[in-house]
């Protein structure tokens, strides 16, 4: 029963790293097809695609993957993906925001609106959550082998057009308006070597999640998250330090 148990052990942790870089893989692909649809499929002449390529150098993703994702763009095989945002509330109404870059409207929002329902939130219209959102560029400088200290960084990003900074013992992250956000990555990229370069969401307020529905939150996330057809999930919330 041992060899049993040890094997079962050793697949469980398989099948939890599997699962890990399946999300990391889901999420690059969506970044891969984001910077290839704005810009030019070819790496040569974008940035923000070369940028991205890089990252999914790093996390060991396979060639095959990372084309299909740039054939997407650019319509290989007749698919049209939309990116579509939906707004909704979570257990103890918190404000969730689900953006989905899908080949069916249909299916995603009923798997969308699914997963609202089964764990206790609700979908609601749009705008009905969007407006306790800020729309920013964001692009993060990690700080493992940078050898610039944390002003030099700063008066960089702010002549490159940044509009704020924010600094932890990992990384630097940078905050700009969505405009400014190809600017900032270029003029950064020349100095320093971006982990992430992207326009995102970020709440202006948090609302804490009941103790009593963590479990029911964090299940909603987890189902948004594991959806084939969403590429982010952002939330105006924060946990009970009980749980945290």
């Amino acid at each position: 029963m041992s060899g049993h148990s040890k094997w079962h052990n050793i697949q469980g942790r398989k099948n939890a790293q599997d699962a890990k870089r399946g999300k990391i893989f889901q999420k690059i692909s969506r970044d891969l097809y984001q910077a290839a649809k704005a810009g030019d499929p070819d790496p040569a002449n974008n940035p923000q695609l070369r940028l991205v390529m890089d990252k999914a150098r790093a996390a060991n993703m396979p060639k095959d993957n990372v084309q299909r994702a740039i054939d997407k763009a650019s319509g290989v095989g007749g698919a049209k993906f939309e990116e579509i945002t939906y707004e909704g509330y979570g257990p103890g109404g918190t404000a969730i925001m689900v953006a989905a870059l899908t080949d069916n409207k249909n299916r995603t929002a009923a798997a969308v609106r699914s997963a609202f329902t089964h764990h206790g939130g609700s979908l609601g219209a749009a705008g009905s959550v969007s407006y306790m959102f800020d729309r920013k560029g964001y692009v993060v400088i990690l700080r493992d082998g940078l050898d610039a200290d944390e002003d030099t960084v700063l008066m960089d990003a702010l002549d490159a057009g940044a509009d704020d900074m924010k600094t932890s013992d990992d990384q630097f992250e940078i905050f700009s308006d969505p405009s400014s956000l190809t600017a900032v990555r270029d003029a950064l990229q020349e100095k320093y070597n971006l982990d992430t370069a992207e326009v995102r969401m970020f709440p202006e307020n948090t609302t804490e999640v009941p103790a009593e529905k963590v479990s029911q939150y964090q299940g909603l996330i987890d189902e948004l998250e594991d959806n084939d057809d969403v590429s982010d999930v952002y939330e105006a919330a924060t946990m009970p330090e009980s749980v945290e």
